[in-house]
């Protein structure tokens, strides 16, 4: 790429929004240019506004502390600063919903990290390996929007990136019922142990709204385009507990699954650890070259061992083994905010940058 595209960060002082910015350091493609955040922030410098609340591992980029924080409801004016945003704003959804189509409106892409327009039926929901023909959808939202170049593509929730990903890698067996629970890190939540201190040493068996996500999202990435919006598939049914851990990054999920043809151990390990999709074959900056891994030992995957796998884009496996009562179990893990957030919208907004969907403007 010749020149960098310029990049908004809409809800940048979040946690998502800081690993956003994290992980567009050095990014061969885009350069964070404008940072936007609610009308408390607006007027101040990155740093200034982020305070002592910057929650990665690595410093804030050099880049990014002296931007001055816009209002992200100055829409008009963020817009005409960048090329596409990506959307990590702390709002309603019904709000949320409004100033994405907002940005939209105005012309500029928008890949967002929030739920609310995922059941949207013309917006595309996208693990990049998995569906990525879903993103043909947007000519259709394009004409409902009026828009030449905008339009909003979504990522799906972090909880199901553990095993969605499995399940797809075993399709040509046709799972068709599926029970996971997953234990989900406080990341999730947008916290830190210093934030949440009630998390140390506890579980909390509820997290809002995550088992319906859990259960229907996988779904609708297995869908298909018909009439010009997404209509998801009917299988396999899953049922999911969404339990929060004392954990900083990585959700894990254990996971039992019925096959209609039900396969050997070896296959299941080999079509997990050979399934690739466009990300791998168009060499995108943040594909892992290995998608899913599978680990023999026994007390595998691990989260302090294995969270980071492919700089936090590759999945884990392991236990996978035959039940009896399901076909097989397997433990799944993922990084919640890199491939579960933040990373999994920037390699979604990679592939639609490679397909031409978002351009300089």
């Amino acid at each position: 790429m010749d020149q960098k595209l310029k990049v908004g960060v809409l809800g940048a002082t979040g946690m998502v929004g800081q690993r956003f910015i994290a992980l567009l350091e050095h990014h061969p493609w885009y350069q964070v240019v404008c940072v936007a955040a609610s009308p408390r922030s607006a007027g101040k410098t990155y740093e200034e506004a982020v305070g002592g609340r910057w929650k990665m591992d690595t410093p804030m980029p050099e880049s990014v502390k002296n931007l001055v924080v816009m209002n992200v409801n100055d829409v008009e004016r963020v817009a005409a600063e960048v090329d596409f945003v990506f959307s990590a704003v702390d709002m309603s959804k019904d709000e949320i919903r409004a100033i994405e189509e907002a940005y939209a409106k105005a012309e500029t892409p928008v890949v967002s990290n929030n739920s609310a327009h995922r059941w949207t039926p013309d917006v595309p929901m996208v693990i990049p390996e998995i569906n990525p023909e879903h993103f043909q959808v947007i000519q259709y939202q394009k004409k409902r929007l009026g828009t030449t170049r905008g339009f909003i593509a979504v990522k799906p929730n972090c909880s199901i990136q553990s095993y969605a990903p499995v399940l797809t890698a075993w399709k040509e067996f046709e799972p068709y019922e599926v029970v996971a629970t997953t234990y989900q890190a406080i990341s999730g939540a947008g916290k830190t142990f210093k934030d949440w201190p009630e998390m140390v040493g506890n579980v909390i068996p509820y997290i809002g709204g995550e088992e319906e996500k859990s259960e229907q999202e996988p779904l609708r990435l297995w869908g298909r385009i018909e009439n010009g919006v997404i209509v998801k598939a009917a299988e396999p049914v899953i049922t999911c507990q969404c339990i929060r851990v004392p954990v900083l990054n990585g959700h894990t999920a254990a996971v039992f699954v019925k096959f209609r043809k039900k396969p050997a151990k070896e296959q299941l390990i080999e079509k997990m650890v050979n399934f690739s999709g466009l990300p791998q074959e168009l060499k995108l900056p943040s594909a892992p070259g290995q998608f899913i891994q599978y680990l023999e030992e026994d007390n595998r995957p691990q989260v302090t061992l294995d969270v980071d796998f492919e700089k936090g884009m590759g999945i884990s496996v392991g236990r996978l083994r035959e039940d009896t009562v399901y076909d097989y179990k397997f433990v799944g893990l993922s990084h919640n905010t890199v491939r579960g957030a933040a990373g999994g919208g920037v390699l979604c907004a990679e592939l639609l940058t490679a397909q031409g969907y978002i351009t300089a403007k």
